[in-house]
């Protein structure tokens, strides 16, 4: 068969079901041979390339599976550049298929050519050049093996033309070891016990819960070693629906927008337990402030991980759904009674200052806060949770509320606005049978706007609701704090959001009043089409609390 029928063989062999991306001149054989795959494979065509990668983010995020896209040569493969670098930063398994010149034609700068290799090797976990089309299987096979195993990330082929139309006795292959490469490693008990003797030795244990439980499907082992040890916990921004909201050793979000309580006693803890977490700067704050006088037990998959920011007493190495059940197995039961209690007061105080202000105001504009919390509560706490950059992600995560797992879908490291749109398209697909809301800033909205197209044409029944303050929120915020209120580049006047998608017949509606608004929601998820809330919310909304970047996690601004 041909080198584009043997890919997309090649693809079937791994278990794909849909495809995102953009075709065009370099890739076309593919795009041809796919006309007669549209019964085994769902191609989305997405209106631009960095929308197919985080599409493609989000239907990973949220099946488990590896997301996948198919583009170009030259430009499209520099548009996905930025999702690359998200899945990256964010360990989300994807395999980039990029079209390219004829072997006989790299480096001739021919039209579209460009060094796609050279551009994504830093961004990737693997980057390779197809040349031949009797390389392809080998090389399909080993991508998902990387891009899948160990700590997840993005893998690209880039895949010359010649390769694409060449004949090829197609054999299909299956990589399970890599020689040089090894994803994760076996535990030693003896490790196992010393990170229990620390936890059980301990009168202020203290977890973070990261996404890498989410990645490592251990949502149970995690529940099962904090309810053992009676240990209570928090999560980093991706590690959010790691565990039910309301689970009472659920003590809400770490870092700079989190909540008082868990930022403040991670400088309280005697034992801190960071479990598939990197401990990123947003959640650190002064590395040289920060939890200076506990022991700390780091569960991670990836060594590069370890010392890398914060000093490890005891690493546990390893997937954590095989190394939490390692270490559960020799805690003793305990009740920490007065340590968990202690964080009641924080949680009262800002209940107090923040929380009662952002979600119950009777008066005045709507807030942000009670948007995302009334939606919450319309979908039963039930939906999934996609967000773009900013202000409203921020506020989407601090008032939306879990009870299943995989429910969270946002840009962590990379921080991309845009990522919004694209990727609760890919949210939706990779799990149809669930309510999908996206919060957008109008900022964010507008980067990826064009993607109500693959909404429109593919009918993706998608929640968009945007929080509307006329600002870049975000950076509003900080001019406000830290730069004497100098509003430089940030105002926007916008377009009539809810004509453009009646354009692209998208029902919607627009709410300024708060009387209008449990209404509007109710009509926003009545049925699985795709619909447009523009929220019109306060101005000069603030996300508090807020730690100052640089600053200790002990140094939480609440505002007025």
């Amino acid at each position: 068969m041909q080198g584009s029928y043997a890919l997309l063989e090649s693809l079937l062999n791994e278990g794909v079901d849909t495809i995102f991306g953009y075709p065009g001149g370099a890739i076309i054989p593919v795009f041809d041979a796919m006309y007669d795959y549209y019964d085994k494979l769902r191609y989305i065509l997405t209106r631009h390339e960095q929308g197919a990668t985080h599409a493609a983010q989000g239907y990973a995020r949220v099946s488990g599976k590896v997301g996948v896209c198919i583009v170009t040569s030259g430009p499209a493969a520099t548009n996905a550049v930025t999702g690359i670098s998200d899945a990256m930063l964010d360990s989300t398994p994807l395999v980039v298929i990029t079209g390219q010149v004829s072997a006989a034609l790299l480096g001739t700068d021919a039209f579209q050519e460009i060094d796609v290799v050279s551009i994504t090797q830093p961004i990737t976990k693997w980057s390779y050049q197809i040349r031949k089309a009797d390389e392809i299987a080998w090389a399909v096979a080993r991508a998902f093996y990387i891009a899948q195993s160990g700590r997840p990330g993005p893998v690209v082929l880039d895949i010359a033309k010649n390769a694409q139309l060449e004949n090829v006795d197609f054999i299909p292959q299956k990589c399970t070891f890599i020689r040089s490469y090894i994803p994760t490693c076996k535990l030693d008990d003896t490790v196992a016990k010393q990170a229990a003797k620390l936890i059980n030795e301990a009168k202020k244990p203290f977890a973070l819960v990261g996404q890498g439980v989410t990645l490592g499907n251990a949502e149970d082992e995690l529940l099962a070693f904090i309810e053992k040890a009676n240990i209570p916990a928090a999560w980093t921004l991706l590690g959010e629906s790691a565990m039910p909201t309301d689970h009472p050793l659920n003590k809400g979000m770490l870092g700079m927008h989190g909540n008082i309580g868990p930022n403040l006693k991670t400088n309280e803890c005697d034992v801190l337990i960071a479990i598939g977490m990197r401990f990123d700067d947003r959640v650190t704050g002064n590395l040289n402030e920060y939890a200076k006088q506990a022991k700390v037990i780091h569960f991670d998959i990836d060594p590069a991980e370890i010392n890398k920011n914060v000093q490890t007493e005891v690493a546990v190495l390893g997937d954590v759904k095989t190394t939490l059940p390692a270490v559960t197995q020799y805690l003793e039961k305990n009740s920490h009674t007065e340590w968990i209690a202690s964080f009641k007061e924080h949680e009262q105080k800002e209940y107090d200052f923040v929380i009662q202000k952002e979600t119950e105001s009777t008066e005045g504009a709507i807030k942000m806060g009670e948007v995302v919390l009334k939606v919450s509560k319309a979908t039963n706490h039930s939906a999934i949770l996609v967000s773009d950059v900013g202000q409203n992600q921020m506020m989407a995560h601090r008032y939306f509320r879990f009870t299943q797992k995989r429910s969270n879908v946002t840009s962590g490291g990379l921080g991309t606005m845009g990522f919004g749109i694209p990727a609760a398209i890919g949210a939706k697909i990779g799990a149809p049978n669930r309510t999908v809301c996206l919060f957008c800033g109008d900022g964010g909205f507008q980067m990826t706007i064009q993607e109500l197209g693959t909404i429109m044409q593919e009918k993706i029944g998608v929640k968009m609701i945007i929080l509307n303050n006329h600002f870049l929120g975000m950076v509003r915020q900080w001019q406000e704090l830290f730069h004497q209120e100098r509003y430089s580049s940030t105002p926007m006047e916008n377009p009539d959001f809810i004509t453009i998608a009646k354009a692209y017949n998208i029902n919607g509606k627009e709410v300024s009043e708060r009387h209008e608004l449990d209404m509007a929601i109710k009509e926003m998820l009545a049925d699985d089409k795709p619909y447009l809330l523009v929220v019109n919310v306060e101005k000069n909304n603030m996300v508090y609390p807020m730690i100052p970047a640089g600053a200790a996690v002990t140094n939480i601004l609440l505002g007025e």
